[in-house]
């Protein structure tokens, strides 16, 4: 009888070679060893080739059996990590996206490469635990730095279309729950985890500051042969003004997205191949970047990072500083596995039954959320050209008419007529000026609800990943206890594991918690704006039609 294996999440094939298969889809095996974390088979339309054996469970005699990528090794228990060669290729663009000490101003601009940074999300929720297929959000480029260099090889992304597996191994999770982290942790890179009203929160950042982004210049090098945009930020806390280019926002988020594995970072807004210099999309980065340092100056944790302080206050002027604040951002060694070293709990552990029981509420939430997120986005989005086209049409077409017949009036040529004709014409006019409001007011009221759902829909984009970390650690935890109970391994080793576990659970939930809290702030603040507006814009439609109202007193 073949082997059969059920798919436990979607797969998309990228490369020759793979075959796509999609969630409970059944499957037949060739062989049920696998290959360096590849098992060969055929999918149910006959499709043949390889796909991910963690991706998959076995069904022998009508039984499941999860399976384990190192079943072949011998270990009763392992890391399920899967490493390929990294090959000159991937050790190129490794080296490209930590850039250079010379690019300060001269490497890559606005213009560079936009292929690869889809920026703002269009809110694509993979609603599996596992980052697979073709990743909405932005892909870092990189290899960790602390830790051995078996550590290195389990947790090393060299390429979204090389390496699909677990989130759980990628971001450093497995490596520091079966205790392979390690590296010295400095005061200065502690994070405590607090226990707040609500459960696990991040402590409350002492000196909280904001940062304004203001006056965006046009600048040119290389005597005007290349031209970039410089904004001006000024942060609250030291009150001295630092010009930034997209690309050193675009250099922080990369640094940032491969230091904290389990913090959402906020998406950047697009790049844009043309039309950069363009004051409509210069006008709609700009806000962009302004929600996107909100939420940034807002996050307990990646306001006080030093990679994100260097960004702040390091001089536009001073390039030798700049450089060794770069070098030393690119050389932190307490990234991925080794940052959940860095995190302190409180002293009596979760319960992680509840945990996971929390993290599953949070996913449907998110879910959910992404999808009404993403149907008010498109409904306002279509009503915004209404108005802007459809509605001013309309309006004006009415005015036309108005402005017609009092034409046909004043044919007539009688005195006590022109009164009348007068305030028709005046009717015509006023519904020219209303059709003129309806087209400018979306960007008083709908722009701004639809910047802040773009970013929300990056941070949607996030929590799958994230999820999907402290959900393997969950699993490492149930493994080690059934290992115990069958002798495969000691009490105290399963113990540590739990404890890693407790550190991961408690930094998931305090971004969780966090996430909360400041999507309660922006929607009401940006509810509150939107009512405003369309208040203040109906009264001015309101004040028009009672002007032409008043006309017809004296007709």
């Amino acid at each position: 009888m073949a082997l059969r294996a059920r798919a436990l999440y979607d797969f998309n094939s990228e490369n020759p070679g793979e075959i796509s298969v999609k969630e409970n889809e059944i499957l037949t095996l060739y062989c049920e060893q696998d290959i360096e974390g590849w098992l060969e088979g055929a999918n149910s339309r006959g499709e043949r080739g390889l796909f991910p054996a963690s991706y998959v469970e076995i069904l022998k005699n009508d039984t499941v059996s999860s399976y384990n990528n190192n079943s072949t090794s011998g270990d009763a228990y392992q890391s399920s990590s899967f490493t390929f060669p990294v090959t000159a290729q991937q050790q190129h663009s490794y080296q490209t996206s930590q850039g250079s000490d010379d690019d300060w101003d001269d490497d890559w601009d606005d213009s560079s490469t936009v292929a690869d940074e889809p920026g703002v999300i269009g809110g694509s929720y993979q609603d599996h635990d596992h980052g697979n297929g073709p990743s909405t959000y932005r892909v870092s480029t990189s290899l960790p730095r602390g830790g051995s260099a078996q550590q290195a090889k389990s947790s090393a992304t060299v390429g979204r279309n090389l390496n699909r597996f677990s989130t759980f191994v990628k971001s450093g999770g497995e490596a520091f729950v079966l205790g392979e982290a390690s590296g010295f942790v400095k005061d200065g890179d502690k994070i405590c985890v607090v226990m707040g009203q609500y459960g696990p929160e991040w402590q409350e950042n002492p000196y909280p500051f904001t940062c304004t982004i203001d006056d965006p210049t046009k600048q040119t090098k290389f005597k005007g042969m290349k031209s970039y945009m410089s904004y001006k930020l000024t942060p609250t806390h030291t009150q001295s003004q630092v010009n930034r280019r997209y690309k050193h926002f675009d250099w922080l988020y990369a640094r940032l997205v491969e230091k904290f594995p389990v913090i959402s970072v906020p998406h950047l807004p697009e790049k844009q191949a043309t039309g950069r210099f363009e004051e409509d999309f210069i006008s709609k980065r700009r806000k962009g970047l302004i929600w996107w340092m909100n939420h940034m100056t807002s996050h307990p944790v990646l306001a006080r990072c030093d990679v994100f302080q260097h960004f702040l206050t390091c001089s536009s002027t001073d390039e030798k500083a700049w450089k060794q604040g770069k070098r030393k951002a690119e050389k932190d060694e307490m990234v991925g596995a080794n940052f959940f070293l860095t995190i302190s709990t409180p002293a009596a552990p979760l319960d992680l039954q509840d945990v996971e029981s929390k993290i599953d509420v949070f996913k449907a939430f998110t879910k959910k959320m992404d999808d009404s997120v993403l149907q008010l986005n498109t409904t306002i989005s279509e009503f915004a050209r209404k108005q802007i086209t459809g509605f001013k049409k309309e309006y004006q077409k009415v005015g036309q008419s108005f402005k017609v017949l009092s034409q046909a009036f004043e044919l007539d040529q009688q005195v006590y007529s022109s009164g009348l004709n007068h305030a028709i014409a005046y009717t015509g006019e006023a519904y020219d000026t209303i059709g003129d409001y309806f087209a400018d007011q979306p960007r008083h009221d709908l722009d701004p609800v639809m910047d802040l759902l773009a970013l929300y829909q990056g941070h949607l984009a996030n929590y799958p990943d994230i999820i999907h970390v402290q959900k393997g650690a969950l699993t490492k935890v149930k493994e080690s206890q059934r290992h115990v109970e069958e002798g495969k391994m000691e009490a105290a080793q399963a113990e540590g594991i739990g404890e890693r576990c407790n550190i991961i659970s408690c930094a998931t939930l305090a971004e969780i918690q966090h996430f909360h809290q400041i999507r309660v702030r922006d929607f009401k603040g940006q509810m509150q704006h939107y009512l405003r507006q369309q208040i203040g814009f109906f009264r001015k439609v309101t004040g028009k039609l009672e002007e032409a109202l008043q006309k017809y007193d004296n007709a």
